[in-house]
C-alpha cells in the first residue's frame, strides 16, 4: 500500500518554481488576443534574471562605463524630453554611490548633480550589446515561457535608474511589449490607442517608432490640453517578479518609485508593423525635409538622440519604398496562405530575418503572416475578455477613476508646481541599436542652466511655427490617411 504524500509534498509542489500557472502555449495566445495592459504574477520565479540587481551587473560588468541620462527631479508643466536632460559615462558602481550618497562621489562622473535634485537613467540599453562577451548571461532570460522560443536576453534591453527617473509619456509604433521588474518598483500609467487626441501627440522630438505626448502626464497642463481631462488612465504599480504586458499602441509613462530600480523587456514583433513602418516612413520623410529646411542657428533640438542622424530625402525615400514592398509582399503571402488553410488564431511571426532593425523594411516573405485580429477573434470585446483567464496570475490593469483627480495627479490650471501624487491600484518602439552620444559640456553649471531653461514651459507664441505645422501635417491620423492613399496607389 502507497503512503500518502504528506501536506510538506503538497505545499512544496505548489511553490515549485518550475510550475507555470500557464503554459507558454497559452501565455501566447493571452498575449496575442489582449487589448489591454495585465499583469503576469509567478510567471518567472525560475529565471536566472531575478538576480540581476544593480549590485550583481555591476560585478559582472567589471568596470564597464554605460551611459546615464540625467534629469530634474522638480515637476514641470513641460515634459522632460532626452533633448533637454544631460549625459554622463559611468560604471554601476559609479551610479550606485551616487544613488546612496556616498561621499566618494563627489570627485566621480556624478559629482556636478546633487542626487536629492536629479535623476539618473541608463535606459534602453541592449543587453546583446552591454555583455557582447558574456553571451552565456543572455539565457538568464527567458521569453519561452512566454511562448517565444529563442527569444532571450539578447532580444531584449535592461533599464536601470535611480528614483524619479522617468520615460516621457508616448507610444511606440512597433510591436507590443513584455516588461519584466527585477529590482524596485515602477509606477505605469497607460492610455488606449482611443486617447490619442486628447495626449496631444508631437513628433517633436522626432525619434523614428516613438510618437511623444506634449503633456506632462505627472504635472497636466489644463490651460494649453483642456482635452486631456477626457483621458483615462490605467495606473499599476510594477513590482519585482511581476510581467506587465503593454497592449499595441498604449500610449505609457513610466516612472522609478524606489532609490534604485532595473527592469528588462522585450518589444515582441507583429504583422502590423508593416504598415506602422510605411506611417513611419511617410513621417521621417516630412520632418526630415522640413525640419532640415529650418536655420540651424535656430537651435530647435528636434533630433532625438536616439537617433544618430537627419537622413536625407533620397535615403527616405528608399525606406519608403522598401516599406510599402515589405507590406505588400506580406498581404500576398497572407492571402495565399489563408486559401491553403481554414485554421484560426492569432499568428505572431519570430523569425530573425524581421527582427528590429530600423531601415530593414524588408523581410522574407515566407516569414510573414498578417497579423489579423479581427479575422481570428471575432468575438466581441466583452466576450473576449470573459475568455481571459484573470485572477491571482494574471491581474487586469483598470482604468483609475476620473472623478477626483486627472491621472491621480494634481492637475494645474496656472503656474503651479505641484508634485505628482497618485492612488494605488518603458523602443521596437525604437528599432536602432545605436544610440548617439552627445558632448558633454565640462561646464556642470552651464548644462544644469541649459536644463532649467529647457524645461520651463513655453511663452505664447503670436505666429505658427514649423512644429505647429508639423504637429497637424505628421498627426497620427493624417499619416495613418496618407499611408492608405499610398497603398491603394500602389494596388491599382
Amino acid at each position: 500500500m502507497y503512503d500518502k504524500p504528506s501536506l510538506s509534498v503538497f505545499f512544496f509542489l505548489y511553490i515549485d518554481e518550475d510550475v507555470k500557472p500557464f503554459t507558454p502555449e497559452k501565455t501566447k495566445e493571452i498575449v496575442m488576443s489582449l487589448q489591454q495592459p495585465a499583469v503576469f504574477c509567478n510567471m518567472v520565479g525560475n529565471w536566472p534574471a531575478l538576480q540581476w540587481n544593480v549590485e550583481y551587473l555591476s560585478a559582472v560588468l567589471e568596470g564597464k562605463k554605460i551611459q546615464f541620462r540625467l534629469g530634474l527631479k522638480t515637476v514641470d508643466l513641460v515634459p522632460q524630453f532626452e533633448t533637454s536632460c544631460s549625459y554622463v559615462e559611468a560604471t554601476l558602481e559609479e551610479f550606485l554611490a551616487w544613488s546612496c550618497g556616498k561621499p566618494s562621489c563627489l570627485s566621480g562622473p556624478f559629482s556636478c548633480y546633487d542626487y536629492s535634485k536629479y535623476w539618473a537613467y541608463a535606459d534602453y540599453k541592449y543587453i546583446a550589446r552591454i555583455f557582447e562577451d558574456k553571451p552565456e548571461i543572455f539565457q538568464d532570460v527567458r521569453w519561452s515561457d512566454f511562448g517565444f522560443p529563442g527569444r532571450s536576453g539578447k532580444e531584449s534591453t535592461l533599464w536601470i535608474g535611480s528614483e524619479g527617473a522617468n520615460t516621457p509619456c508616448h507610444l511606440d509604433s512597433y510591436g507590443c511589449n513584455l516588461v519584466l521588474q527585477v529590482q524596485g518598483r515602477k509606477r505605469w500609467h497607460l492610455f488606449p490607442p482611443g486617447d490619442t487626441s486628447f495626449l496631444y501627440p508631437t513628433r517633436i522630438p522626432y525619434e523614428e517608432s516613438s510618437i511623444f505626448s506634449k503633456v506632462n502626464i505627472a504635472n497636466p497642463d489644463l490651460k494649453r490640453f483642456p482635452e486631456f481631462r477626457n483621458s483615462t488612465a490605467h495606473v499599476v504599480t510594477l513590482s519585482p517578479g511581476q510581467v506587465l504586458f503593454v497592449p499595441r499602441h498604449w500610449w505609457h509613462y513610466v516612472e522609478s518609485i524606489d532609490p534604485v530600480t532595473v527592469s528588462i523587456n522585450s518589444w515582441i514583433e507583429l504583422d502590423a508593423d508593416h504598415e506602422a513602418r510605411v506611417e513611419e516612413a511617410i513621417t521621417r520623410m516630412l520632418v526630415c525635409a522640413i525640419k532640415s529646411a529650418e536655420n540651424p542657428s535656430d537651435g530647435d533640438l528636434w533630433l532625438n538622440p536616439t537617433e544618430v542622424e537627419a537622413t536625407s530625402h533620397e535615403i527616405n525615400l528608399q525606406y519608403l519604398n522598401k516599406a510599402v514592398s515589405a507590406y505588400l509582399k506580406c498581404q500576398e503571402t497572407s492571402v495565399s496562405g489563408q486559401a491553403r488553410s481554414s485554421s484560426s488564431g492569432a499568428k505572431q511571426r519570430t523569425n530573425t530575418s524581421c527582427k528590429r532593425k530600423r531601415r530593414e523594411a524588408g523581410c522574407e516573405p515566407e516569414s510573414c503572416t498578417l497579423l489579423t485580429q479581427k479575422c481570428d477573434f471575432p468575438a466581441t470585446k466583452a466576450e473576449e475578455l470573459q475568455k481571459i483567464p484573470f485572477g491571482p496570475h494574471l491581474i487586469q490593469v483598470l482604468p483609475q477613476s476620473h472623478k477626483t483627480s486627472v491621472v491621480g495627479a494634481v492637475a494645474v490650471e496656472s503656474d503651479g508646481r505641484d508634485l505628482f501624487h497618485e492612488n494605488e491600484g518603458e523602443h521596437f518602439g525604437k528599432l536602432q541599436c545605436k544610440r548617439k552620444r552627445l558632448l558633454m559640456s565640462n561646464d556642470c553649471e552651464a548644462a544644469a542652466h541649459q536644463m532649467d531653461s529647457d524645461c520651463s514651459p513655453c511663452t505664447s507664441q503670436t505666429a505658427l511655427s514649423t512644429n505647429d505645422l508639423l504637429d497637424c501635417l505628421v498627426n497620427p491620423h493624417v499619416i495613418s490617411l496618407v499611408a492608405q492613399l499610398l497603398l491603394e496607389r500602389m494596388r491599382v
